[in-house]
């Protein structure tokens, strides 16, 4: 507005003494020169942190949590900087508890508790239990000692995570060198029984290559309850009924087996065709805190 009022006090014809065009046309130039300088200073100053910034929360929307950005403004800018910058080591907290809590009970539980919450509480399940056990461990221990016994331990237990993960599996739980896994909990699994006969015949398999350890595995399938139980203050995922004492028992006749893995006789007949073929009937055995013999198959 002051350039517009120089412009027109020039242009005024009742003015004959007002300012040259020479004055006129010079401040018009240093000052539109003036003000395009401070707008392009002024635009950077903000273009250049917001670009930053935009860049810093497309990484983080990536997964980068590690981003980020230098706090170099005194006004809103800078708050705006701050936020990210705590958003994103919130945001990398949450991930690693997230993961730390997925390691500690099985990715697939802790989804289900991030996803729909945790509550003492559960439902009935037909799935299929396995359990796997190292035979003759207390002697083991004894000659091997604590420490190399763990590092025994972790490879072991590293193949049976593996393995009962690409079947769709669950490690529910490890109980000293044993673990008990179970398949069509808490998703549903297509084919339980068949998963867990053919991750079963996969642990001994390996287990036998590796040649550290000898092993049992027990397969069972049935009604189960599976849910959180503990406190309000302290819960855990797992699965209560009479299929998971069952492939217990049975883990205990696998170590005498030659194919070290026992299943019950509805276990393989739930399986698919493909999977039965590679079991094979065996005797009718009364197993501890049974009150009826179960009829039990194992590897061909």
């Amino acid at each position: 507005m002051p350039l517009v009022g120089v412009v027109l006090l020039f242009l005024d014809p009742t003015n004959p003494d007002g300012p040259g065009a020479t004055a006129v046309v010079f401040l018009v130039v240093v000052a539109l020169l003036v003000g395009l300088l401070a707008t392009l200073l002024t635009a950077r100053a903000v273009g250049a942190p917001l670009r930053d910034l935009r860049q810093a929360v497309q990484r983080v929307g990536k997964g980068d949590h590690s981003v980020r950005v230098v706090v170099d403004d005194g006004g809103e800018i800078g708050l705006l900087q701050d936020g990210v910058n705590a958003m994103a080591a919130g945001l990398a907290e949450r991930e690693r508890l997230r993961d730390l809590f997925g390691r500690h009970v099985g990715t697939t539980v802790a989804q289900r508790a991030l996803t729909d919450g945790v509550s003492l509480g559960g439902e009935l399940r037909t799935v299929a239990a396995l359990f796997v056990d190292i035979a003759g461990s207390t002697s083991l221990v004894r000659r091997t000692g604590p420490e190399e016994m763990v590092g025994l331990l972790n490879r072991f237990f590293a193949v049976v995570v593996d393995t009962i993960e690409d079947e769709g599996g669950l490690v529910n739980k490890f109980e000293g060198d044993a673990a008990l896994c179970v398949f069509g909990a808490p998703t549903d699994h297509p084919d339980p029984a068949g998963a867990a006969l053919r991750a079963a015949r996969r642990i001994c398999d390996a287990v036998r290559d590796a040649g550290e350890v000898d092993v049992g595995v027990g397969v069972a399938c049935g009604p189960v309850w599976a849910g959180q139980v503990g406190a309000a203050s302290r819960l855990e995922y797992t699965v209560i009924g009479d299929p998971v004492n069952e492939a217990a028992r049975l883990t205990e006749l696998a170590k005498d087996s030659a194919g070290r893995a026992v299943a019950s006789e509805s276990t393989v007949t739930a399986a698919g065709r493909d999977e039965r073929e590679h079991w094979v009937p065996d005797r009718a055995v009364e197993l501890r805190g049974r009150g009826e013999p179960t009829r039990t198959w194992v590897r061909r």
